[in-house]
C-alpha cells in the first residue's frame, strides 16, 4: 500500500504549479514582446527542432549566423560551416532529443565559440522534441552593464577605460602603454577604481563585474542570414 507521501510524488507531474501570479489576462507576453526580451540576453539562443529548423533566433545567434564563421543557416535549418562542424551539431542534436544536454567547443582561427545543446521536453513526454542552443558570452567588455555599473559607481571615462581593459585581461603594462601613460599612474587609477566600488583586490573587482546581468548593447540591425532574410529580420 503507497504511503501518502508516496502518493503526493506520483501525482506531482500531474498537480498544477502554482507561481503565484495573476494569469487571469491572458498568457503574459505575446511572441513579438519575448522575442525582444530573448534579444536582450548576452548569449545567442535558438531554438531548434527534430529536422534541425531554426524556430527562434535572437539577436546575437542572428549575428553569429550572418558571420558563417563557424555556424550558418541553409533554407532554415542550422548547419556548421564545415561538414565535421555540421556532423557534431547533429549528433549533439540527436542526443538532446533524447534528454541530454552537450556541450561543443569550436575554434575557427582566432575565435572560440562554445555550444550548450539543452532538450526542451522530456524524451517520454509527446510534445515537439525542441532544443534550445545556446552559444558563447560575449566578452565582459561587451555587456552594456559594464559600462552601467561604471556609471553607477561615478567612475571616471579613465577609469571606466581602465576596468574595461582589465575585464578584456589585459596587464598594468600593456594598459599603460595604449594609454601612453606611466604604469605608476595606472596603478593609481585602479587604487581609486578599488576605493570607489568597495573592492579590496582587482581580483574581487572582476568577479562583481563577471557576475553583472548580462545585457546586450542598444539593439543593431544586421546583415539578414543567406537564404532566410525574412526569418530573421530585426523586429
Amino acid at each position: 500500500m503507497w504511503t501518502a507521501q508516496e502518493k503526493l510524488s506520483s501525482n506531482a507531474h500531474r498537480a498544477p504549479f502554482h507561481t503565484g501570479f495573476d494569469t487571469s489576462h491572458g498568457s503574459g507576453l505575446d511572441p513579438a514582446q519575448l522575442h525582444r526580451v530573448l534579444d536582450e540576453v548576452d548569449y545567442g539562443l535558438m531554438v531548434v527542432d527534430a529536422q534541425g529548423r531554426l524556430h527562434h533566433v535572437n539577436h546575437l545567434a542572428r549575428h553569429e549566423l550572418a558571420s558563417g564563421r563557424t555556424l550558418l543557416a541553409h533554407d532554415g535549418v542550422l548547419m556548421g560551416a564545415t561538414i565535421d562542424i555540421t556532423a557534431q551539431i547533429q549528433a549533439a542534436m540527436e542526443q538532446a532529443q533524447r534528454g541530454q544536454r552537450r556541450l561543443l567547443l569550436f575554434t575557427r582561427g582566432n575565435r572560440e565559440l562554445s555550444m550548450a545543446f539543452v532538450p526542451l521536453s522530456h524524451p517520454l513526454e509527446t510534445d515537439n522534441p525542441n532544443v534550445l542552443i545556446l552559444l558563447s558570452r560575449q566578452s565582459t567588455c561587451d555587456n552594456l552593464a559594464v559600462r552601467m555599473f561604471a556609471r553607477n559607481q561615478s567612475l571616471s571615462p579613465t577609469e571606466e577605460s581602465v576596468l574595461i581593459s582589465l575585464c578584456s585581461g589585459m596587464e598594468i603594462p600593456e594598459i599603460a602603454r595604449q594609454n601612453r601613460v606611466a604604469e605608476s599612474t595606472v596603478r593609481s587609477q585602479i587604487k581609486a577604481l578599488r576605493e570607489k566600488t568597495g573592492c579590496t583586490s582587482i581580483r574581487q573587482l572582476l568577479l562583481r563585474v563577471n557576475a553583472l546581468p548580462p545585457v546586450v548593447p542598444a539593439l543593431r540591425v544586421i546583415t539578414p542570414v543567406a537564404h532566410n532574410g525574412g526569418e530573421f529580420t530585426q523586429p
